[in-house]
C-alpha cells in the first residue's frame, strides 16, 4: 500500500538524484557532502557536520492535509510475472521446459483434455521431471494409457488433446482514498553560498517534476507551494531555506491474483416457452 512514508521515500530517492546527479560516488552540485533523508534534523547532527562543511536535505510532512478523494475503488492490475515454465503440445504430447519458478512467483500448469482440465501448482521443490509426472497422475486416473518420460507426457491417441497451458501470478492494486499533504524541503547549509548552490537547482527540477513514482507503482502528484529564506541562525554558521511542495496520492491497498487458464461454461437447453430445462451442459474452454 501507499501511505505517507511511501511518498517520504520517494522524495528523497528523488533529491538525492538531484543533488547527486552523476551518483553518491562523485561530487554532489554544490561540490560539498550533502546528506539526505526523511524527517526533521538531528540538532547535534547538525552541529558536528555544518562545521565539517556536509549540508543537509531534509524531507518532512507538514500537517497540512487535505481529502481530495474522487475515483471509485476499482481495482487495477498492477504487474504480472514473468512465466518460467512452458507447456508445449506435440500431436498427444506435452512438454514441460523452462526453469522452475521461486517461490515468489507461483505457476499452474494445466492441460485440458477429453473437454476436462487437470490443473498442476508448480512447487518450489519440483524438477521438470516431477511436473510432467504430477500431470501424468493426474490424468492417467482419468485418461488410461497416459505415459511420462521425463519432462513429457503422452496421452493416448483416443484422447482429445486440446491445450496445455501455463497459469502465473500477478498484483493488483486499488485506491481506497486520496489527499494532498503539504511537505517541507529544508536546505541546512554552512554558508549562504552552498545553501544557494543547493536550493536553486533543487527547486528547478522538483518545479519541473509533475509525478513522483510510489512504491505501489501509483503516482504522486508534486506541485509548487512556497519557500522561505533564513539566516537568523547565520551567528550559529547555519543557513537555510525551505522548499514546500505539496505532493496528491491516493492511500491504496494491493493483493496477489492468480491468472485464469481455463473457463467453465455451464449451459441448459429448453423449447422456448416450455419447461423445464434440460439437463445442464458443461464446457471448459
Amino acid at each position: 500500500m501507499a501511505d505517507v512514508s511511501d511518498v517520504e521515500t520517494a522524495l528523497v530517492t528523488l533529491i538525492a538524484a538531484i543533488v547527486y546527479p552523476l551518483g553518491t560516488g562523485q561530487p554532489s552540485i554544490a561540490a560539498t557532502p550533502i546528506a539526505v533523508y526523511a524527517g526533521w534534523p538531528n540538532p547535534q547532527q547538525l552541529d558536528v557536520d555544518l562545521p565539517a562543511g556536509k549540508c543537509h536535505v531534509s524531507i518532512f510532512p507538514r500537517p497540512e492535509e487535505r481529502n481530495t478523494t474522487r475515483y471509485p475503488p476499482d481495482w487495477k492490475q498492477a504487474s504480472v510475472n514473468t512465466p518460467t515454465l512452458t507447456a508445449t503440445i506435440a500431436g498427444q504430447a506435452v512438454m514441460i521446459a523452462g526453469t522452475v519458478p521461486p517461490a515468489g512467483n507461483p505457476h499452474n500448469v494445466t492441460v485440458i483434455a477429453n473437454g476436462v482440465p487437470f490443473v498442476y501448482a508448480v512447487l518450489v521443490t519440483d524438477t521438470l521431471n516431477s511436473i510432467a509426472a504430477a500431470l501424468q497422475a493426474l490424468l492417467v486416473a482419468a485418461i488410461a494409457g497416459t505415459t511420462v518420460a521425463g519432462p513429457i507426457v503422452t496421452l493416448p491417441t483416443s484422447a482429445r488433446l486440446t491445450a496445455a497451458r501455463i497459469g502465473i501470478t500477478g498484483t493488483a492494486v486499488r485506491e481506497v482514498r486520496r489527499q494532498e499533504r503539504q511537505f517541507q524541503i529544508g536546505i541546512w547549509a554552512d554558508t549562504p553560498a552552498h545553501r544557494d548552490a543547493i536550493a536553486g537547482p533543487l527547486d528547478a527540477a522538483l518545479a519541473f517534476t509533475t509525478f513522483i513514482t510510489l512504491a505501489d507503482g501509483t503516482a504522486g502528484r508534486l506541485t509548487y507551494k512556497s519557500s522561505m529564506v533564513s539566516d537568523k541562525f547565520q551567528k550559529d554558521r547555519l543557513y537555510r531555506r525551505d522548499l514546500f511542495y505539496t505532493v496528491e496520492y491516493g492511500t491504496t491497498q494491493t493483493e496477489a491474483e492468480t491468472q485464469i487458464t481455463q473457463e467453465q461454461l455451464n449451459t441448459q437447453a429448453a423449447v422456448a416457452g416450455v419447461l423445464p430445462y434440460g439437463s445442464n451442459f458443461t464446457v471448459y474452454t
